[in-house]
């Protein structure tokens, strides 16, 4: 074991999955074991029955689809209004200049306390749980992408303006190639943050989606079906994340150079 030195695929496999065979038995030994009551943890067995009867009963697919279209909508309402934006502030010191201490103050909100005055706004329809969404992911993108535009090699932009290439060309054929990966990068990280708002969203004023459906099952003290939504937010977010890495390895192939 070295500093920085990296594993095969295959060892980062099983090193992977033998976290969540240790955890899972860590499980399993608290809850079969009765050191912890199942009112307030239930077991790896009683959490699978739960979800079943969730899927096959209580349309808990449907509640699933709908949390994932009010990420993908938030999450790309944000990224089209962050990423260039936040390409104008890396590369353009002025505009920088004239944005950061503004976004830089939003930064600090926390989405949910925006939660009561966009229900005022919005109600309690999709455009209130999307306003979540994009008000958590925004300001975040915004200052990320302009720092790792900011931070395209000074060499590279002085070489093509020796060329005689104009600001707007720069911009498109020097920094926008070089900050592409770190950008998705950063996008990669902020879908994830996204996950955290819609569920904050979904806990109020909702009548659909997992948050909602963990919202019910509080009151009912049902821990398996609370644990199981849980669970699926974690395994669709964990899909999602090695899908978005695989596109970006494939997008961006001079990254790895």
């Amino acid at each position: 074991m070295q500093p920085l030195k990296p594993v095969s695929p295959g060892a980062r496999l099983v090193l992977g999955a033998g976290f969540f065979a240790v955890f899972l038995g860590a499980w399993a030994f608290v809850t079969y074991g009765g050191h912890v009551p199942a009112l307030f943890l239930a077991s790896p067995g009683r959490t699978l029955s739960s979800g079943w009867s969730l899927l096959t009963e209580y349309g808990f697919l449907g509640d699933i689809a709908v949390t994932v279209f009010r990420v993908v909508g938030g999450f790309l309402i944000a990224a089209v209004m962050a990423v260039p934006l936040g390409l104008l502030m890396g590369a353009f010191k002025p505009v920088e200049a004239f944005f950061e201490p503004f976004f830089s103050f939003c930064r600090y909100l926390p989405a949910s306390a925006f939660i009561p005055l966009l229900i005022l706004w919005a109600g309690v329809g999709e455009a209130q749980k999307l306003s979540v969404i994009v008000i958590g992911s925004v300001f975040q993108l915004v200052i990320m992408v302009a720092v790792v535009a900011g931070a395209t090699r000074p060499d590279l932009v002085e070489a093509a303006a020796t060329l005689g290439s104009r600001p707007v060309s720069i911009l498109r054929r020097v920094v926008i190639p070089a900050a592409a990966p770190q950008i998705a990068e950063t996008l990669r990280l902020v879908l994830g943050w996204a996950w955290t708002y819609v569920i904050v969203a979904e806990l109020i004023g909702a009548s659909s989606g997992i948050g909602h459906m963990i919202m019910d099952s509080q009151r009912l003290l049902d821990t398996g079906q609370m644990i199981f939504g849980i669970v699926v937010i974690g395994v669709i977010g964990l899909v999602t994340d090695f899908a978005v890495k695989s596109l970006n390895r494939w997008l961006f192939p001079w990254a790895a150079l």
